[in-house]
């Protein structure tokens, strides 16, 4: 199918694209199958179109409050230990280390920010805050205030909220799977809720449309052409019957061709560019 929806539909795409069935393709089906490992890792890592942004909810429980205070009883703390021989003496060095963090699922590729929802914020949350008031003293029916006066106070009364309440301060990395919160955890209690803002990895099981990607299926087909073209080095100079020569390392540099332009498209195209720094 030209439009391949499946695993197996986008092999056969790659293959046919590279001559199959009139030639064979000197690749192994365990070699086919990593390419489009790889394939499929690169598009999830660097196009745009490989995550998507989501905000997973999570609820606080007593044992990840017990984690990140650390209890004296041993609960939360990570022992790691590191030897040096320092002037002919052994020496041993005791580091402890905080479990302050929340395990993730191994499909979110980046953590952005985190919300924490638990009532206490006094300027915008409850019937007391300053933003109930003023709905409820200026703009209780329509045309009692000036919506550009209420633009102003709101803009004001957020920037209150950004310099009294902290940003929460987040670690992540991807091959951890571990999303650190460095807060104090003394002010947070069981059924509090934290909303995490992440990116997503597209699972082409999931979304079976991937497959037919526009970058994913030409990457792949080079990345398999330059596995033939490595199989084949080593036949290089060896006559079959018939005086025909394989060629293997004119289809490895083609491969190689192939790639960069792919990849130069990708940056490009297909990549998301870096967020500018304004300071």
């Amino acid at each position: 199918m030209a439009q391949p929806s499946t695993r197996s539909e986008l092999i056969d795409y790659c293959k046919r694209k590279l001559g199959a069935p009139v030639l064979e393709i000197n690749v192994a089906d365990e070699q086919v199958e990593d390419l489009i490992d790889d394939a499929i890792q690169f598009f999830q890592e660097r196009h745009f179109d490989g995550v998507f942004q989501t905000y997973m909810k999570y609820k606080i429980t007593q044992e990840d409050i017990d984690r990140g205070q650390g209890k004296t009883t041993g609960v939360g703390i990570t022992t790691t230990t590191a030897e040096a021989n320092i002037v002919g003496t052994a020496t041993t060095f005791t580091y402890n280390e905080n479990s302050n963090y929340l395990q993730v699922p191994p499909e979110v590729l980046g953590v952005t920010k985190i919300f924490h929802f638990d009532g206490s914020n006094t300027i915008t949350n409850n019937m007391f805050s300053v933003k109930y008031q003023l709905f409820l003293n200026d703009i209780y029916y329509w045309g009692s205030t000036e919506l550009l006066s209420y633009a102003m106070v709101k803009t004001y009364l957020e920037d209150i909220n950004f310099l009294l309440t902290t940003e929460k301060q987040i670690r992540f990395n991807k091959r951890q799977d571990r999303l650190y919160l460095d807060i104090d955890w003394g002010m947070v209690t069981v059924g509090d809720f934290l909303v995490i803002d992440c990116f997503r990895l597209m699972n082409p099981s999931e979304y079976p449309r991937v497959y037919n990607d526009s970058f994913l299926k030409p990457y792949a087909t080079a990345l398999i052409k330059r596995q033939w073209g490595q199989n084949l080095l080593k036949f290089q100079g060896v006559k079959l019957p018939g005086g025909v020569e394989l060629n293997g390392r004119e289809i490895y540099e083609d491969a190689e061709k192939d790639l960069e332009k792919i990849r130069e498209n990708m940056s490009n195209t297909y990549e998301l560019p870096p967020l500018d720094m304004i300071g």
